[in-house]
């Protein structure tokens, strides 16, 4: 009886050894991937002007609020207009003075004129007056261009936006007395909508581009993502590879213009930068968690019609946006496990847990962040 009771418990203890094996599975998906670089960038105005004042004077107001947004051309400050007003109304008295000159000349030139045809008085004469006449137009003349001058130093009272923008701290308040040479200005303008951000790649990287620069018929779209969460800030276009390696570093200074409207872009912060290269036709994909590390390089779990798993080396192109895209080992259609891998062995058999399937979500959108390349 003993041994009936030992043979039987032998007999069963294959059948229960190995339950199947709860994971999360996916299948391979062929699709259209874009092939992008990804750099550090630093996010910068893609205009900046230090207004300053282009004469000397006292500021009698300043008619802007710091970090306003302002227009080109809107008011920003006013200094004091009375001397340069004298000096503009001196200059219009004096073109007054030699334009009446000039008139009386060129009466008596035009008497001149008949007396010297009627030989009445010599030519020397004659020549005299004529020469006064084209002198006092001269001078009237130089009378214009001096109030023109008096008009513009009289217009540079008041100081106006030069770009459109936004302004920073104010840094002088009215009732100082400003100079052009001043070095600090009245305020700085930043153009934040466009926005500009530049980023660096490593020069092996630069024929890349090039590359895709002049097979392209369209300027490359260029993604900024936040450093700390991964979240989209803004979609632009590259305007710029820099005309020189830089050969202390060995990087590639990369330029790209962004819409700004709703100010997710600052002056000053970090991004990373992503430059879309073009698109991977018909590519194999699956969820980057599918893909292992083993003693002899990558491998994924293929779940076969009889719900065994069997280990198969795979080749991967790249990881991007928590998605693995498959050189080699994986065709579409092949069902792979996502989540669970390492209760697994070859061989074992597997059922689907589906309570998983939500994280699992989850952790494929955590990996963009993780798997994207920041540099």
């Amino acid at each position: 009886g003993y041994r009936y009771w030992q043979s039987s418990r032998a007999a069963a203890a294959p059948r229960t050894a190995s339950p199947a094996v709860p994971v999360v599975t996916a299948v391979a998906r062929e699709e259209d991937v874009p092939v992008y670089l990804s750099g550090i960038g630093n996010v910068t105005p893609l205009y900046s002007v230090t207004v300053k004042v282009r004469v000397d004077g006292q500021l009698d107001s300043v008619a802007f609020v710091e970090g306003q947004n302002v227009k080109a051309g809107d008011l920003l400050a006013q200094i004091d207009p009375r001397p340069f007003q004298a000096q503009y109304q001196q200059a219009q008295a004096q073109k007054a003075r030699d334009e009446a000159l000039l008139k009386n000349s060129q009466i008596d030139l035009d008497r001149y004129t008949l007396l010297w045809q009627q030989d009445s008085i010599s030519k020397q004469t004659y020549d005299t007056q004529r020469a006064s006449v084209e002198q006092l137009k001269a001078t009237v003349q130089a009378d214009q261009a001096q109030m023109d001058n008096a008009r513009l130093q009289l217009d540079y009272t008041t100081v106006r936006a030069p770009i459109s923008g936004r302004t920073g701290a104010r840094l002088v308040d009215p009732g100082n007395i400003v100079k052009a040479t001043d070095a600090s200005g009245i305020v700085v303008i930043n153009q934040i909508d466009p926005i500009a951000v530049i980023f660096t790649l490593p020069e092996d990287k630069f024929q890349t581009v090039n590359r895709a620069l002049r097979e392209g018929s369209r300027q490359l779209p260029v993604m900024a993502y936040a450093r700390e969460d991964a979240s989209l800030l803004g979609t632009g276009k590259l305007t710029l590879i820099n005309n020189q390696i830089d050969t202390a570093t060995g990087t590639v200074q990369f330029k790209a213009v962004f819409p700004n409207p709703s100010r997710a872009l600052w002056p000053g912060q970090y991004v990373n930068a992503q430059i879309v290269l073009g698109n991977r036709q018909r590519a194999v994909t699956v969820p980057a968690t599918v893909v292992q590390r083993g003693p002899n390089g990558l491998y994924a779990y293929v779940v076969g019609e009889d719900e065994s798993v069997t280990m198969q080396t795979v080749k991967v192109a790249y990881m991007q946006e928590g998605k693995a895209v498959i050189e080699d080992g994986l065709t579409a259609g092949n069902r792979v496990v996502v989540d669970g891998q390492y209760k697994l062995r070859p061989g074992a058999k597997i059922t689907e847990f589906q309570a998983a399937a939500p994280k699992s979500g989850n952790a494929s959108k955590g990996g963009a962040a993780k798997d994207r390349p920041t540099a």
